[in-house]
């Protein structure tokens, strides 16, 4: 891989492109994220830097990060996180097809370039900056070293509105594909027995017969956030996520040595949830919360809503709007029926219900979401490939797939789990 570390002058801004998370200033990157409209923990400098550290995001392992900075009399304007790929494995751009059609026609689609968190399905601000013309000359910057350095094309992975704004603006194409979130109620949901109550019969009928199968095989959890998860916890959760990856006959992206960095430098932002039987402890769950980037200064909703049977039983709550939490890595060392949604739904439901959560997102894809109350969402990557037929074969592909796309999430919404249908405000379709 050819050195990255350069500067160049534009007007009185310098580019300034480093190849090490560590020779980043983290307080200049942290503050510059948290000044964007929707940062999230897997764009922090903790985060990007133990991923690095651990060997888990490297050129050995396909992930070459390059740091584009675009500073202003020595002040940082913007900044964002490159990656080149060797391959396409960990950054959910599903993009296979494209590689084989390059391959078919004798051309290298690899190394190909990634703004993303890796493996993180999770929208995000990619493009940091103070301003919108920032933000585009970011990307203009940003396009031009790919150019510069040949790599077949850019991919800018779950963006958000102020990212795709200047995505779309220097021609990318859109792309659309489907998670499913679950959203609290404004007023909150006093509980979990509450939340239910907002389900038609046979959905809510059916979660408890799944918590039931989990409770009559004597199977408790424990949630911890932070400082209260134990070494051993995370020696536990580790060897239960690493299980089910085995049992799919593939290797972790994610090593234990990350996690142990995450425990000391962002724990706050994880919540591990443990199943016990018989005293001992059979299976896991991690979930990762913005904790860290949500401040004292965070507005709060003034939305009234009334519970979906037209009245409000519950005690009125309003809930921070950023408050979000990500699930998340399982394993389990037992088979106990309905094992799965309690660890990986409904226990990180009630944790959210409890703490004041106003969001859970599911992760990529899933159905079986739909029917435990998350809903449908709309997510956005961007795309410009630099072979310009390519290019365009891709245009019209991508034109076809979100009228598709648009299609299923409008059949989906017609079979809403809940008496009636609740809107997802988090589209960014």
């Amino acid at each position: 891989m050819k050195n990255l570390l350069s500067n160049e002058a534009t007007d009185d801004y310098v580019i300034q492109v480093l190849n090490q998370p560590g020779e980043v200033s983290a307080q200049e990157w942290n503050e510059l994220l948290q000044s964007q409209a929707e940062p999230t923990p897997f764009m922090r400098h903790e985060f990007l830097l133990a991923l690095h550290d651990s060997g888990c995001a490297t050129p050995d392992t396909g992930w070459a990060p390059c740091f584009v900075l675009l500073r202003q009399r020595g002040a940082l304007r913007g900044a964002c996180v490159m990656y080149l790929k060797s391959d396409s494995m960990g950054d959910f751009s599903f993009d296979w097809g494209w590689a084989r059609a390059y391959q078919q026609h004798g051309l290298d689609y690899y190394p190909k370039a990634v703004l993303c968190a890796p493996f993180v399905p999770v929208t995000g601000s990619r493009l940091l900056a103070r301003s919108a013309t920032e933000r585009l000359r970011l990307l203009q910057a940003v396009r031009g070293l790919c150019q510069r350095w040949g790599v077949s094309g850019l991919h800018g992975q779950f963006a958000t509105a102020d990212d795709l704004a200047a995505f779309c603006a220097s021609g990318f194409e859109p792309r659309h594909s489907v998670q499913f979130h679950w959203s609290n109620r404004q007023p909150a949901y006093a509980d979990f027995d509450d939340f239910l109550s907002s389900l038609s019969q046979d959905k809510r009928k059916k979660i408890r017969q799944e918590r039931r199968k989990v409770m009559d095989a004597g199977v408790r959890f424990e949630a911890r956030q932070g400082a209260e998860i134990r070494s051993q916890d995370w020696d536990f959760m580790y060897r239960c996520y690493e299980r089910t990856y085995l049992e799919h006959g593939s290797r972790p992206f994610l090593n234990r040595d990350f996690f142990a960095r995450m425990a000391s430098t962002q724990a706050n932002d994880w919540v591990v949830f443990l199943g016990y039987q018989n005293g001992q402890p059979i299976a896991s769950s991690l979930v990762a919360v913005n904790a860290s980037c949500t401040s004292a200064s965070t507005r709060f909703s003034s939305e009234n809503s009334t519970d979906p049977e037209g009245s409000v039983a519950a005690p009125l709550k309003t809930l921070p709007a950023s408050r979000v939490a990500y699930g998340r890595h399982w394993g389990a060392l037992q088979r106990v029926d309905c094992l799965h949604f309690e660890a990986c739904y409904y226990q990180p439901l009630q944790w959210c219900i409890a703490n004041g959560y106003q969001r859970f997102e599911g992760g990529a894809q899933g159905e079986h979401k739909l029917a435990r109350a998350l809903l449908p969402v709309t997510t956005t990557s961007a795309h410009w490939l630099a072979h310009p037929e390519f290019f365009t074969a891709v245009d019209h592909f991508l034109q076809r797939e979100r009228a598709g796309v648009q299609d299923y999430v409008q059949t989906l919404q017609e079979h809403s789990p809940f008496k009636c249908v609740a809107p997802s405000d988090r589209s960014t379709g």
